[in-house]
């Protein structure tokens, strides 16, 4: 049988592996749920308090009602198996002391560390007292109980769980009375079953309602986060911003209050920069086409002039001639950089380019031509599909992002660099339609890594690793511009990978008919 509460909560915790809980335990991710489950957390460990406390209270209790009942019951009973055995003498109270005993009452004596007599109060039915056969272990814990009038609990293979008192007898020996502890058990294992029922509804209730409640007063904040989730989802990298959504309002006394006004104030802020920022990109590209519009026609002026000099029938100075064939030249890639810049900001503008089908091979045969042509140089090679490659667009654009390609292959590395390019389609998942794949792969020195981030951008420039053993100038800064800019505007992308003799442009567009 189990021993006495006391006993069992003396034994101090549990055997490590024994109830133990599990080494991680799922941590609730949501503030709501962290709150919630802290709550509960929380009314568990007072419940489990209040629960201990109270079954520990009324198990002392009931013990010690036990022991006032051992005190009035005296050593009548264990005295009176001196003289008769199992039936006591009538110079002991005979058979009315055990009619008066409560059935189960318990009564030993002990001679030194020997027990002499052992007997039970039987049924009211008046069977009387009953001899208790012990074993060996039994007399030795009964020869164990001190005999200092206080109450111990023992147990008895025979019998049960039992609170027995010990006393002097005045013949010198020891007489100890008992009574089974299984009632106070019973009434103590009653209380725990009620309060683990009681603490448990109590428990899922309040998780409940205290879900409930965590959720309303979160609301704002959930508002809040949804706000924040529509901003993040808006294009900011550039273009116009429009009205951006804001939080409800809530109390500006509370902390839900106060986060959602400082989020509406920096909303405010970020839009204001973004708008200014917008108009002043607006005013730049403004600027840029018009500038460009206008260089136009003085620069071909000057181109003009230049040529028609050069064409003098009359005998020029060889330096004049010099300087007229730079000037010449000069102007000319001045136009081209004009034309650049007037096609960047008109791309920048967002106007539509021609929607029409494209044959991508023939024009990649048509730029690689034109390159073998300009850098002889170099080895060029082709990898390209079975299949003509078409795709929707504006075919001078695409041929200008071509060209511009294997310009920057061709000026960029020395001579003796292998060029391949190659031209493909593939279906991704992501992508219903088939996409167009252009690859311009060289083996030369590569891009350096603090230029790859920016290599896009405008006026960008390789450096000079990249540039060694390049006969001509490295350009205007705005080819890879140029190609960044038409394949987003086909719906597309280009990406870059570079690595010492190993360095790919990635274009991609959609293909199709359109």
């Amino acid at each position: 049988m189990r021993p006495g509460l006391r006993e069992r909560l003396a034994r101090g915790p549990l055997r490590r592996g024994a109830g133990r809980w599990p080494a991680r335990l799922p941590r609730p991710h949501t503030l709501r749920a962290r709150l919630t489950a802290g709550l509960v957390v929380l009314l568990a460990v007072s419940c489990a308090a209040v629960g201990v406390a109270a079954v520990v209270e009324l198990n002392g209790f009931l013990t010690g009602r036990l022991d006032q009942q051992l005190r009035e019951t005296g050593e009548r009973f264990p005295a009176s198996l001196e003289h008769g055995g199992n039936r006591p003498s009538d110079h002991d109270g005979g058979d009315g002391d055990t009619r008066r005993q409560t059935v189960g009452t318990f009564g030993a004596r002990l001679v030194g560390d020997t027990v002499t007599n052992a007997a039970v109060v039987g049924s009211s039915t008046g069977t009387g007292a009953q001899n208790v056969p012990l074993a060996a272990a039994d007399r030795r814990t009964l020869a164990a109980v001190p005999a200092d009038g206080r109450g111990h609990t023992i147990d008895l293979s025979a019998l049960d769980d039992y609170r027995v008192m010990a006393v002097q007898g005045r013949d010198g020996d020891v007489l100890v009375t008992g009574l089974p502890t299984e009632p106070v058990e019973a009434t103590v294992h009653r209380l725990e079953l009620v309060a683990a029922v009681v603490f448990g509804a109590a428990l899922a209730m309040a998780g409940f309602v205290g879900a409930m409640w965590v959720r309303w007063s979160l609301r704002p904040l959930s508002r809040v986060a949804a706000t924040a989730t529509k901003v993040s989802r808006l294009p900011l990298s550039s273009g116009e911003v429009g009205l951006w959504p804001r939080a409800p309002e809530a109390d500006p006394r509370s902390e839900v209050g106060r986060v959602a006004d400082a989020f509406n104030t920096m909303l405010g802020h970020v839009e204001e920069a973004l708008t200014k920022r917008h108009a002043s990109e607006e005013r730049l590209r403004s600027f840029a086409a018009d500038a460009s519009h206008e260089l136009r026609t003085p620069v071909a002026s000057i181109r003009g002039h230049a040529e028609l000099a050069l064409l003098h029938p009359g005998p020029v100075p060889q330096k004049v001639a010099r300087a007229l064939e730079r000037i010449e030249a000069e102007a000319a890639r001045m136009g081209e950089m004009v034309d650049d810049l007037l096609l960047l900001a008109r791309l920048d503008a967002g106007r539509p380019l021609e929607r029409l089908p494209v044959d991508l091979t023939r024009l990649v045969l048509d730029a690689v031509t034109d390159a073998q042509a300009a850098g002889p140089g170099h080895r060029w090679t082709l990898e390209l599909s079975e299949e003509p490659v078409t795709v929707p667009g504006d075919a001078h654009r695409l041929h200008q992002v071509l060209a511009n390609l294997l310009a920057n292959a061709r000026l960029h590395t020395p001579v003796g660099t292998t060029i391949t390019i190659s031209l493909e389609t593939e279906e991704t998942e992501e992508t219903e339609k088939p996409t167009a794949v252009l690859k311009v792969h060289d083996d030369g020195p590569g891009v350096a890594l603090d230029v790859q981030p920016r290599v896009f951008e405008r006026f960008t420039h390789g450096d000079r690793r990249r540039t060694e053993g390049v006969q001509s100038g490295t350009g205007t800064g705005l080819g890879l511009s140029i190609v960044a800019a038409v394949a987003e505007a086909h719906g597309g992308s280009v990406t870059l990978e570079s690595a010492p003799a190993s360095t790919t442009f990635t274009v991609r567009v959609p293909a199709g008919d359109g």
